[in-house]
């Protein structure tokens, strides 16, 4: 079965799914291999399960009309996902980076989402399963997508951007994550890039921060707009010090200033913020528009979020964690205004392969130069042989420490990668 007939199998569907545990009824199952499972053994429960069609590359499973046999399900996937997207003229957005890719992403979906029907990748679904899937929920009544794109090694980034052919295209900044896939931070740059390449040969426009020196030399001769906190880019902006949620003041385009009151904790925001807004503006959503659903929009899933337990003030940011982010949130944090003292717990950072020594012992030389109390988790940072720091093998470990000798009236950043599983301790904070 070629692409063009597997996608009118598709259409008489309600969608595509690759998980028996989350089943669309009447929807399309694709039975895709990992390392340690085959799903084509599945495909008979996901259609006992309310799927109209089983996409299988195992001949042996198809026992009737329902079970499309494909020589590769992931490619047939894929495939599939870019010939449904080609049905669509609509802009679509491709957005990378290394840190603050999917609140920049959820910032852009709450705005563009404000004005007119808006398709954005789920969580941080962002790999070749992810994007795929993600072009799948593509619908007649969509305007405009947002497709978010993670990668951990040089290639990945290109694969994707064929897959979704992107209309324009966004990278947040370009940090050090991922160290151990890209080799070094070289790795890291030509990867990123990979999404600028692909814009540059397709005539499509960027959304490039200004501010950024790596980025505006990057994208020098594409078409693009910037935003930043300089006044002579497209849409300017700044940061006003009200408290622990990021305000942000900003140009609009009917030549009036707005100020939008996030829900967003830390300075290190105010790019994200800024580029939903130059999105937005470029879109044509009014600016009063933008800064209600700036405003509207709620943090969630450990990143940016803002917590009082009643006993401590959290500012939750497990979710993600590199050097270049984790340097970021301990300075803002430093920063923020309160009389509470503060404390950071601060997790491993994985992925970053012979430079991972190097780059924690750096994380606790940054904590002393601020001059921050701090706690630490995770065999990374055990790995630096620091005897004077206060360290614990895991998270529950910490939990336990924390049941003993708890902690009260701090001002309290937890911030980590999702591997150190940092959002176990907050129950005792």
């Amino acid at each position: 079965m070629d692409t063009s007939q597997l996608h009118k199998r598709f259409l008489e569907t309600t969608g595509a799914c690759s998980d028996t545990r989350a089943l669309l009824p009447d929807g399309m199952y694709f039975a895709l291999k990992g390392p340690s499972f085959d799903a084509n053994l599945f495909a008979a429960k996901a259609l006992a399960g309310g799927c109209r069609y089983a996409v299988v590359d195992d001949p042996t499973v198809a026992v009737d009309d329902r079970f499309i046999v494909v020589p590769h399900v992931l490619t047939a996937m894929q495939q599939l996902a870019t010939y449904h997207r080609r049905r669509s003229s609509i802009p679509v957005i491709g957005i990378t980076g290394s840190n603050g890719k999917t609140t920049t992403k959820e910032l852009m979906h709450a705005v563009l989402g404000a004005d007119r029907p808006t398709l954005a990748t789920s969580g941080n679904l962002n790999n070749h399963i992810g994007v795929p899937l993600t072009l799948l929920r593509l619908r007649q009544e969509h305007r405009i997508a947002i497709i978010e794109m993670g990668a951990n090694h040089v290639g990945e980034i290109a694969a994707l951007t064929a897959i979704a052919e992107p209309t324009h295209g966004l990278i947040t900044n370009i940090g050090k994550a991922h160290l151990e896939g890209f080799g070094d931070y070289d790795g890291v740059i030509r990867a990123k890039t990979e999404m600028y390449a692909w814009i540059r040969a397709h005539d499509g426009i960027l959304f490039v921060n200004g501010d950024d020196p790596l980025l505006m030399g990057k994208s020098d001769g594409i078409r693009r707009e910037h935003y930043g906190t300089s006044g002579d880019l497209d849409t300017s902006g700044s940061a006003l010090e009200q408290g622990p949620f990021l305000t942000v003041a900003f140009h609009g385009r009917d030549h009036e200033e707005h100020t939008a009151h996030t829900r967003l904790v830390g300075d290190y925001n105010l790019p994200n913020a800024l580029a939903a807004i130059c999105v937005g503006q470029h879109f044509g959503v009014a600016d009063n528009v933008i800064v209600k659903a700036l405003e509207e929009y709620s943090p969630s899933n450990n990143r940016s979020q803002f917590i009082d337990t009643g006993r401590n003030h959290l500012v939750l940011d497990a979710y993600n964690a590199n050097p270049s982010s984790m340097a970021l949130a301990l300075r803002n944090f430093a920063a923020m205004p309160g009389d509470r003292p503060k404390v950071a717990i601060l997790g491993g950072m994985k992925e970053l392969g012979e430079a991972s020594p190097m780059e924690h012992a750096l994380v606790v030389d940054l904590v002393r130069e601020l001059g921050l109390d701090a706690v630490y988790v995770g065999p990374e940072f055990g790995a630096i042989g620091d005897d004077d720091i206060k360290c614990y093998p895991d998270a529950t470990a910490l939990l336990a420490a924390l049941e003993h000798a708890p902690l009260s009236g701090k001002l309290v950043l937890v911030k980590g990668s999702r591997g150190t599983k940092l959002e176990l301790v907050v129950p005792g904070l």
